[in-house]
């Protein structure tokens, strides 16, 4: 019996692009963010045909609002995001941004939200969302294996009136 190889071809190609194309992974990212945004969320809701929303967080040195379009897992009302980077060795800045903040705006589609982030650390907590994470968008497993370290999940929540971040 042949066991299937776990890695896909297109999480290696993101996480080549990540690692030795830098420059055109983040020029793709920038561009495909800010159609998303120039429409209103209406096109370019899609990557690799999976869904994506826009998460916009203030900047932990700059304080000015940066934003990111990140693939859309939904865990009930919340939202689940991975600072996978391509599988890069090092986090990307806007996680280190949402974790600073502790939260930013969501834009799915045309509706956009506050919310607050809470980064997952207990183990089976995060076993079961990595399950989540993984069964949406399957690269995400395919970024671990080529990755040195374990890569950070967070649930994203709708926050409360008076527990808007700042942006």
């Amino acid at each position: 019996m042949v066991e299937q190889n776990p890695l896909s071809v297109s999480g290696r190609f993101a996480n080549f692009g990540s690692t030795h194309l830098t420059g055109i992974s983040k020029l793709s990212g920038r561009v495909h963010q800010r159609l998303y945004h120039r429409f209103g969320g209406t096109r370019f809701g899609k990557w690799m045909n999976r869904p994506v929303f826009e998460l916009t967080v203030a900047g932990r040195k700059s304080g000015a609002p940066r934003a990111v379009i990140l693939m859309l897992v939904r865990d009930g009302d919340d939202l689940l995001v991975c600072g996978s980077f391509g599988g890069r060795p090092t986090a990307p800045a806007w996680w280190h941004n949402l974790v600073a903040a502790g939260g930013g705006t969501v834009r799915v589609g045309r509706d956009s939200w506050p919310v607050t982030a809470r980064v997952i650390t207990d183990p089976d907590e995060y076993a079961a969302h990595w399950r989540t994470l993984a069964a949406a968008y399957p690269d995400f497993t395919t970024y671990q294996a080529l990755s040195p370290r374990k890569l950070p999940v967070a649930v994203l929540s709708r926050a409360a009136a008076g527990d808007q971040p700042r942006i």
